[in-house]
């Protein structure tokens, strides 16, 4: 069975609809055994007891009553599965963004960004299939077999007999085909990663692979993976038309069986013809579910597989939380790295090595280095969100690690390189870290950070609409609109991670001298490679250069 215990606490919608699929399930197995009955009944009394239409009018009514009943009971069922794995989706999606958030980026083990969101979207979607159609299917299929075998062995117990001894045979076969498509799926769904995460990192670099002439030797690489992920899938689709093929055999030979027995038996007048059709309209719904779980089961093992890999996130232990709620003060406290040094498995280096860095308040440090060397790491440990591996940072004498991260990042600042614009007005994309101040004080932020000709004179202009990702706005913009959420936090410390990168010489000139207006004052710590940002700082570390500044 397919059933995972994880997915009940990480998605408590789940409860509710087993229980629902329960009851379900139970009014499903009454309405088959009357409707059997009902139909039994009907048929000998007019072929046997040579009733008329009249005489058979309220048994009629009834069998239409109960088969209204049970098209009544499928539709609450598809109802209950659709608006149960809706909110079980969004429950477990948030679990994962909550624990993502609390492991940090050094705690991530899904892998790089696109294997992350392909697991948060096409991943859990695929849980549709689990809900609508296996885990209903999964109580039917607990519930009606038994109940049947019941009622059937109370009327003729060699039928009942036959029914015992040939239902395990399915769920065994499942058992067996269920290993090698799980096998299957999970190897699918890794393909997919694999495809996700090339196709994003295609598209990123394809400027500077156009430039350099290789944007067309990506086409073999991307085929090869393409090609990969097909034969996954049309393997997974032969096992499972393979595996329905075994249980529709096994299913069609168990009825034969007992169709053979019942008819042996009514031929030597051991049962009636009421008794005899019963068994017989009654022996196939006994094994219906299971043959339909098995079918079902490959519509729910590719979100399964996905689950797996949440449920590995979910399962990493929690940090420890920070008793530490009392932050020192960043404007009149030292912000020190003693021998810093972050390590990532699969490099042979560590990423920062032995690290001594003393900022002191006020003081603005720009880090310069080559690619790789480690720069947008060190925002990541001031940030809190990488943990050191060796060394140790400190807030004047309160270790990082012992302070409340919530309270930490409050008194701070941070511009990422590429900073993430949502598909809101601007209003919104600027009050993200303060969302409850005055349209003023938007304003205020949008004109300290040069930003007034975007949003023009018209008050309306802050409900002005972007697309994702900042669609609407120019690259300087969008990175302006990241200094405006910066200027409105007005936190004593800053972190900018490449604040003028990727950007024309004439755009850069307004970037910085936003990005002036915005360290006067203030303790920052300024990633960068452009020699107008370095002559900001009042000094500069090199990490390619020297691990040690003072």
């Amino acid at each position: 069975m397919n059933a995972d215990p994880r997915l009940l606490r990480a998605a408590p919608a789940t409860r509710v609809f087993i229980a629902l699929s329960v009851a379900l399930g139970t009014i499903t197995a009454l309405l088959l055994i009357a409707q059997a009955w009902l139909l039994a009944d009907v048929v000998s009394g007019a072929f046997v007891g040579g009733e008329g239409i009249a005489r058979l009018s309220g048994a009629l009514t009834a069998l239409l009553g109960v088969v209204l009943a049970r098209a009544a009971v499928a539709w609450a069922a598809q109802l209950a599965a659709s608006r149960s794995s809706t909110r079980a989706k969004s429950q477990l999606r948030a679990a994962l963004l909550r624990r993502t958030a609390e492991i940090g980026l050094d705690g991530l083990t899904v892998g790089r960004t696109a294997e992350l969101e392909t697991l948060a979207t096409r991943g859990i979607d695929a849980l549709d299939g689990y809900f609508a159609l296996y885990l209903p299917q999964l109580c039917l299929a607990v519930i009606v077999p038994a109940a049947l075998l019941v009622v059937v062995a109370a009327r003729d117990w060699v039928a009942g007999a036959i029914i015992a001894g040939t239902l395990p045979l399915i769920p065994l076969f499942m058992a067996l085909v269920g290993a090698a498509t799980r096998q299957r799926m999970d190897e699918q769904f890794r393909t997919l990663q694999r495809l996700s995460g090339h196709f994003l990192d295609v598209v990123t670099g394809l400027p500077t692979l156009k430039v350099f002439g290789r944007a067309k030797a990506q086409i073999s690489a991307v085929g090869e993976i393409t090609n990969r992920y097909r034969r996954t899938a049309m393997a997974t689709l032969r096992i499972s038309f393979l595996s329905s093929l075994i249980l529709e055999l096994v299913a069609t030979i168990s009825v034969a069986l007992v169709a053979v027995a019942i008819g042996l038996q009514l031929m030597g007048g051991e049962v009636d013809l009421r008794t005899a059709l019963f068994v017989l309209v009654l022996a196939p719904e006994a094994y219906l579910p299971l043959r339909q779980l098995g079918a079902n089961y490959h519509a729910s093992a590719e979100g399964m597989a996905a689950a797996q890999q949440v449920f590995a996130l979910l399962d990493r232990p929690r940090r420890v939380p920070a008793r530490r709620t009392a932050i020192p003060n960043p404007a009149a406290s030292e912000l020190v790295l003693e021998g810093v040094t972050v390590t990532r498995p699969g490099r042979a280096r560590p990423v920062l090595e032995e690290l001594w860095l003393t900022v002191e308040p006020g003081e603005i440090v720009a880090v310069t280095g080559p690619s790789g060397c480690g720069k947008s790491t060190l925002v990541g440990v001031l940030l809190g969100l990488i943990s050191p591996s060796a060394g140790c940072v400190r807030v004047g004498d309160a270790p990082l690690a012992e302070l409340d991260l919530a309270a930490w990042h409050r008194q701070l600042a941070w511009v990422p390189q590429r900073p993430h614009l949502f598909a809101s007005t601007i209003a919104d994309n600027v009050r993200v870290g303060r969302p409850r101040v005055s349209r003023a004080e938007i304003r205020n932020a949008l004109a300290a950070a040069g930003l007034s000709d975007a949003v023009g004179r018209d008050p309306a202009g802050l409900d002005r609409v972007l697309g994702e990702r900042g669609a609407g706005l120019s690259a300087g913009e969008r990175q302006r609109v990241a200094l405006a959420r910066a200027f409105l936090r007005d936190a004593p410390l800053l972190l900018l991670d490449e604040p003028t990168a990727n950007l024309d010489g004439a755009t850069e000139a307004l970037v910085l001298e936003a990005v002036r207006a915005l360290l006067s004052g203030r303790t920052a710590v300024v990633v960068t490679h452009r020699p107008a940002v370095v002559a900001l700082a009042d000094r500069a570390l090199s990490l390619g250069a020297a691990a040690v500044a003072a």
